[in-house]
C-alpha cells in the first residue's frame, strides 16, 4: 500500500469524525500496488448514514479535512450507504480488491 502511515491514520480519523464512527474506508486502485507509481488515492467509504443532505455535506467536509491534512491531491471517493439505489461495478471491485484502513 503507497499511503503512509500518517496518511492512513488521517483518512481514517476525518471519515469517523465526518461520517460517524462506525463509518469504513477502503483504499483500492492502484495505490494498493507496491510497485506501482503515482496514482490518485481511490477509496471507499461506507457510512450506516441515509439522509442524503447528511451524506452530502459529510463527503465535503471529509473532503476538505482531507486536503487541509494531506494537501492537495486527487482524492476520488465513491460512497456507500445502506438504501443506495445503484452500485455501479467500481463499488464490487473497490470491496473485493480494496484494503481496508
Amino acid at each position: 500500500m503507497r499511503l503512509t502511515a500518517f496518511e492512513r491514520d488521517s483518512l481514517k480519523q476525518a471519515a469517523r469524525v465526518h461520517f460517524g464512527e462506525d463509518a469504513k474506508v477502503r483504499l483500492f486502485g492502484s495505490r494498493t500496488n507496491d510497485m506501482a507509481r503515482g496514482g490518485d488515492i481511490d477509496l471507499l467509504v461506507e457510512s450506516n448514514w441515509t439522509d442524503a443532505a447528511k451524506l452530502a455535506q459529510a463527503h465535503t467536509q471529509f473532503l476538505a479535512t482531507a486536503y487541509t491534512l494531506l494537501g492537495e491531491q486527487k482524492l476520488d471517493v465513491l460512497l456507500d450507504y445502506p438504501g443506495r439505489s445503484t452500485h455501479p461495478p467500481i463499488f464490487e471491485l473497490a470491496r473485493e480488491q480494496g484494503v481496508l484502513l
